[in-house]
């Protein structure tokens, strides 16, 4: 709630204004998410997704270093390319490193990291937010990739599969518009972009907005902070619990759950008056958005090999990032 409040109110922002810092960032996860998979089907995963991570640390740091609203723009716009470049590459890492009948959880363990984050966003917001203001988000968030990327240099492996059907397959290798659409690929790749656009809608609604809806419906920041917990608590159980059920169940079945529980969330977040209601949404909201998307993030390694993975993900990943420009 702070970081949606604060730079409203540092950089006189009115509430179209701040859509538009949303979008920034979402915009750009557009561009580096194609991008992103398709330098991670030519050079590597590994390499592209340690990139990525310097990328939006560094961008998240001078996020808050902005000094007006263009560089402020600037700065979540370049931070979202490289979120956006990370993502395609770490679904086809987890696909990639089980075998395929665990791949759903494998994906859900990776994705529950993000509402993960986002719950410790939210904490921080919450115990520093009054004293740091809203910078802390940013630095924090900043500071963490950093971190990790020279880790992951020297801890992560790459991808086997990746590398074992490059250098046996190097010349078969598909250009982007055959790997999207060539080898009955066009029916499965057009229905996941339409998937990933409308459920990346909603996600992103809840995401960035939910804590100004609660503040809108009369309750204090810290009861918005309270919800957006409840909501990433949700998500975090909703990815491992959906990625769990859809390895060992019948994956129609639980596509269909998840989008009925997700409109019935939405239906009460609508309608509720009270704080026990909306922390319930919240908490339906976090598990069913987040859990829908996973499902996609699961569902779409299936639809093309090793060699194309990458551009695929990254097309399904960056249509996506539309719907939320949308939300």
């Amino acid at each position: 709630a702070g970081a949606v409040q604060k730079p409203r109110a540092d950089f006189g922002l009115d509430p179209a204004q701040l859509g538009l810092v949303f979008s920034a960032s979402i915009i750009g996860l557009l561009p580096g998410a194609a991008v992103g998979g398709r330098l991670a089907d030519l050079y590597g995963r590994k390499q592209v997704l340690i990139g990525s991570m310097l990328l939006f640390g560094l961008f998240s740091i001078a996020t808050a270093l902005a000094w007006d609203y263009p560089t402020l723009l600037l700065a979540r716009f370049l931070t979202g390319v490289g979120l956006g470049g990370a993502m395609p590459n770490l679904i086809a890492l987890s696909a990639e490193s089980v075998q395929p009948k665990s791949r759903n959880i494998a994906v859900a363990i990776m994705y529950a990291g993000m509402p993960f984050g986002g719950l410790l966003a939210s904490i921080i917001a919450l115990v520093f937010g009054a004293t740091w203001g809203w910078h802390s988000i940013f630095y924090f968030g900043g500071i963490a990739p950093l971190v990790v990327a020279p880790l992951l240099y020297f801890l992560l492996p790459e991808s086997k599969l990746f590398e074992q059907r490059k250098a046996s397959a190097a010349a078969g290798r598909e250009g982007v518009f055959g790997a999207l659409f060539a080898g009955g690929r066009a029916t499965p790749t057009l229905l996941l972009w339409i998937a990933y656009f409308f459920t990346l809608i909603v996600l992103y609604f809840l995401q960035n907005w939910l804590p100004t809806v609660v503040i809108g419906a009369g309750f204090t920041r810290e009861a918005a902070s309270t919800v957006q917990i409840a909501f990433n608590i949700g998500g975090i159980l909703g990815s491992l619990g959906i990625g769990y059920v859809m390895d060992r169940g019948p994956r129609r079945t639980g596509v269909a759950l998840v989008y009925l529980g997700l409109i019935a969330s939405m239906v009460g977040l609508a309608y509720t008056k009270s704080f026990t209601g909306l922390i319930l949404g919240g908490f339906g909201g976090g598990m069913f958005s987040i859990g829908g998307q996973m499902v996609l993030y699961g569902l779409a390694p299936i639809f093309y090999h090793t060699l194309i993975r990458g551009t695929g993900l990254g097309a399904a990943v960056a249509v996506g990032r539309l719907g939320s420009v949308v939300g």
